[in-house]
Order: structure tokens, then C-alpha cells, then sequence
């Protein structure tokens, strides 16, 4: 009778962690991509929507960001409830809700209704993203999470790169049935998401004892390396979720995404409005088109750093300096906002390769100290804390844009944002790492970018102990 034949330590990680950048990565960031096109949409919808609804700059600042002031009340208590009812269940009630949401939102008739729509669109979306922040540490290995969070951040430029010519394209083609293509932009844009609802009910798994595309040795293994990374990272503890929302390094951790996230999304709902200012007579679709190229280069930015990080184990200065690439981009961008257009171009995309490259990094830091229902409190809160900049920096933005008439202070003060959030960066005492790097370089037949040092050994397989998901 023929037998399976046995994985050595290395092949059977590298096994594990290829089905699941191929499994679940794929699929979770398709879901982004979708929340964040209907999040980003109203930044090309504003082309032609501002003059139809006679919406000015302050009240487009104020509409771009109370999107996040819903996420941020329901931030919490969202994550807490995917921790309790399952990730499947939860993710595709938000994915349900919000594509309703987006859909209605095309039909608003004033600036008063597209405030509460837009509200109530970051109540579906809130928990999304740290929901699956959280998930990830069900899956993946420590010296894996900058990659993984990376991929799934990728959405973000995926979806200015797929979304800015879609958006473009549809508001110069869609005017169907006597609606306005804004509407129809807003309208078609929403109906993935409730696709993505149905699609995470039927498919996606709550944690990797429910992964039929897992053996029961993958599963074995991959339990093992998780709990040897909360052995080795001493720090990691239960807390309670009050210890957690108190915690002096999560609060830290929150200022630093709040200043950051101001600049990010001073980048997503102005760039496209500061691109046509210089690009007279270009088409919507024209702009989409020079909207994507920031994004395309902060994606591969993004991409070889979290991936650079993962190899060293090092996260500050994988977060910081990439900041103060984009803080000068941006400064120097709000000095020369009326200038030439390759030079904006140029610009926009040091930017993003600044912000984009800083996020996989950065969430990596809160692993490294909590874990089951701690990480969800607090992953919510630096989450819902940080995306109040996603207010504040638009609000701001379209205030000084109002009252002078020029993006430029603006644009500066988004860039001070940012060098503050890289200072804070480098203040953020390193806890775990030290020792997390040390004991990837000393194991025996171990490094940290390299395999088990198990290889040529086959792993303890307890298939009585069945793995188990943090809680």
C-alpha cells in the first residue's frame, strides 16, 4: 500500500505558507478592494458632482471625511463581534451592508443627504480592516505579517490604479436612463461589494482548523509556529480589553497612524482634483489615467519593503523613513502646486511610495505585544484613532483650500502630519524585536528570511491536539 511520502521541516513551510498567500490573500484582498474603491470613489464622483449639487470645497472636505467619523464610533465594537461570532459571518455582513449603502448613495439629492449616506457607509465598513489585520495573526507567522499585511494593503493602490481609469471611463461614457454619471459611478461601484458579502459567507474560512485546502500536518505546524511566536515574544499576554484600550505603546501606536493616515488620504481625495487643475483640457478618463501612476509606483514600493522588513525583522525604520520620503514629496508638492505637471506627477508618486511603503511595517508593531481579544480592541482602536485623520486631513485640506483659494497650505500641513508620524516612528521604544531578530540569526540551521531549522526533520504532528485560533 503506497504512503504519502514525509515533508522534510522546509518544504513543509514552504508548503503552508504558499497556500496561504495563494488562498487567502487573494481573496481578502479583492474584498479591500472593493471597500476601498466605494470608500475612494467620491474623489472622482466630486469631478462632476461638486457642480451638480453646488457642493464647495469645506463642505466636499467635510463629506469626504465624516465617512470616518461612523467608522470610528463602531471601530470596536465591530472587531469585538467578529472575535465572538466568526470571522465568515462578520466580514460578510459588513461586505452586505455597505454595498447597499454605496448603491443608495448614488441617488442622493443634496449635500445634507449625502452627509448621512456617507456616515452610514463607514458604519457598514467599520471592523473591515482590522478584522482582517486580526485574521491574519489566526494564519500567519510573525517574520510573514509585513508581507501579508502588505498584500492586503495593496488594495489601496490596486485600487486607484484599477479604479481611477474605471472611474474615469464612466463618468465620460455612463449617462444612462437620464441619471447623471456620478450617480452611475457610485451606483456600480457599490453592487461588488454585495457580491463580496454572498462570495465570504459561502467561502472564506473562520480559522485554519476550518481550511479544507490545509492537511492535518500543515495545520499541525502552523499552529506550532504560532505559538512559538507568542513564547518568544515574551511580552504577548492575554490582557483584558479595558488593559488593552489603556495601553500607553497602543495609544502610541495610534498617534502614529493618525498623523500618517492624514497625509494618506489628503493623497487619495485630492490628487485627482490637483492633477485636472494642471492638466487643462484633459479628459476624465485622461485624468484617471495620470491618477494611476503614483499608484503604481507606491504599489512596488510597497511591496519590496515589507518584503525587505520581513527579511530583517526590523519595522521602525521600514516605517519611518519612508515617511520622510513622502512628509518632503509633499512639502515640497504645496510649494509648487501650480507647477508643471510631470514635475506633480513625480511628486505624487514619492508620496505614495512614502505612505504605501510605511503600512506593512507598521502593522506588524501590535503583534508583537498582544494577541487574542487585546489585539482586537486594540488593532480597532489605533485603526478607529487613525482613520479620524481620514477626517481631519480632507476637512483641513478643503478649509484652507476655501478660504485661499490654493491647495497649497493644505498640502503643507498634510506634509508636516507626516514627518510628525515618522518622528514618532523612531520614539517608539522596540519591544520584542531585539530579541525576536537575535534568535532568528542564532538557531541552528535558522535565519530570519530563511526556512525552519527544522528542515530535514519531520515536525511533531499532534493530530489529537488540534490546532487552535487566538481568542
Amino acid at each position: 500500500m503506497a504512503t504519502q511520502p514525509v515533508l522534510s521541516g522546509s518544504d513543509l513551510e514552504r508548503t503552508t505558507i504558499h497556500k496561504l498567500r495563494t488562498t487567502i490573500l487573494p481573496f481578502v484582498l479583492l474584498l479591500f478592494f472593493v471597500a476601498y474603491l466605494d470608500r475612494i470613489n467620491i474623489g472622482f464622483a466630486a469631478l462632476s458632482m461638486n457642480k451638480d449639487l453646488g457642493i464647495t470645497s469645506q463642505q466636499y472636505g467635510f463629506l469626504a471625511g465624516i465617512f470616518f467619523i461612523g467608522y470610528f464610533i463602531f471601530e470596536i465594537p465591530s472587531n469585538l463581534l467578529l472575535q465572538r461570532v466568526g470571522a465568515r459571518v462578520w466580514i460578510a455582513r459588513i461586505l452586505l451592508s455597505w454595498g447597499v449603502v454605496a448603491v443608495l448613495t448614488g441617488f442622493a439629492e443634496n449635500i445634507f443627504q449625502l452627509y448621512v449616506l456617507r456616515f452610514l457607509l463607514g458604519v457598514a465598513e467599520a471592523g473591515f480592516f482590522p478584522g482582517i489585520i486580526l485574521y491574519f495573526t489566526y494564519w500567519f507567522p510573525r517574520r510573514e505579517q509585513a508581507r501579508a499585511v502588505a498584500c492586503f494593503m495593496a488594495a489601496n493602490p490596486v485600487g486607484n490604479l484599477v479604479g481611477a481609469p474605471l472611474s474615469g471611463l464612466i463618468l465620460d461614457h455612463a449617462h444612462w436612463a437620464g441619471m447623471s454619471s456620478w450617480r452611475w459611478l457610485l451606483v456600480l461601484e457599490g453592487v461588488p461589494a454585495v457580491v463580496g458579502g454572498v462570495l465570504t459567507y459561502l467561502l472564506l474560512p473562520n480559522g485554519p482548523e476550518e481550511a479544507t485546502f490545509l492537511d492535518a500536518e500543515e495545520k499541525a505546524w502552523l499552529s506550532e509556529e504560532l505559538a512559538r511566536d507568542r513564547k518568544l515574544l515574551g511580552g504577548v499576554r492575554e490582557m483584558s480589553a479595558p488593559e488593552a484600550l489603556r495601553h500607553r505603546r497602543v495609544w502610541h501606536l495610534a498617534a502614529i497612524y493618525f498623523t500618517m493616515i492624514v497625509a494618506s488620504y489628503a493623497m487619495v481625495f485630492w490628487m485627482p482634483q490637483a492633477i485636472q487643475s494642471l492638466a487643462s483640457g484633459g479628459s476624465n478618463t485622461t485624468i484617471g489615467i495620470v491618477v494611476m501612476i503614483p499608484h503604481l509606483f507606491g504599489l512596488i514600493a510597497m511591496l519590496l519593503v515589507s518584503r525587505n522588513s520581513d527579511r530583517t525583522l526590523e519595522r521602525r525604520r521600514h516605517t519611518a523613513l519612508p515617511e520622510i520620503i513622502g512628509a518632503l514629496a509633499l512639502l515640497v508638492l504645496a510649494g509648487a502646486a501650480s507647477g508643471a505637471l510631470l514635475i506633480s506627477v513625480v511628486l505624487w508618486a514619492l508620496l505614495a511610495a512614502g505612505i504605501y511603503s510605511a503600512f506593512g511595517p507598521f502593522w506588524s508593531f501590535p503583534p508583537e505585544f498582544l494577541s487574542g481579544i487585546s489585539a482586537a480592541c486594540a488593532i480597532a482602536l489605533i485603526n478607529s484613532i487613525g482613520n479620524l485623520g481620514s477626517f481631519v486631513g480632507p476637512y483641513i485640506i478643503g478649509a484652507i483650500s476655501h478660504r485661499t483659494g490654493s491647495l497649497r497650505g493644505g498640502l503643507a500641513c498634510a506634509g508636516l502630519s507626516l514627518l510628525i508620524s515618522a518622528a514618532l516612528v523612531l520614539l517608539l521604544k522596540e519591544k520584542g524585536h531585539d530579541r525576536a531578530a537575535s534568535w532568528g540569526r542564532t538557531q541552528s540551521g535558522r535565519t530570519t528570511d530563511g526556512p525552519s531549522s527544522r528542515a530535514g526533520k519531520r515536525p511533531r504532528s499532534n493530530v489529537s491536539r488540534s490546532p487552535r485560533v487566538p481568542s
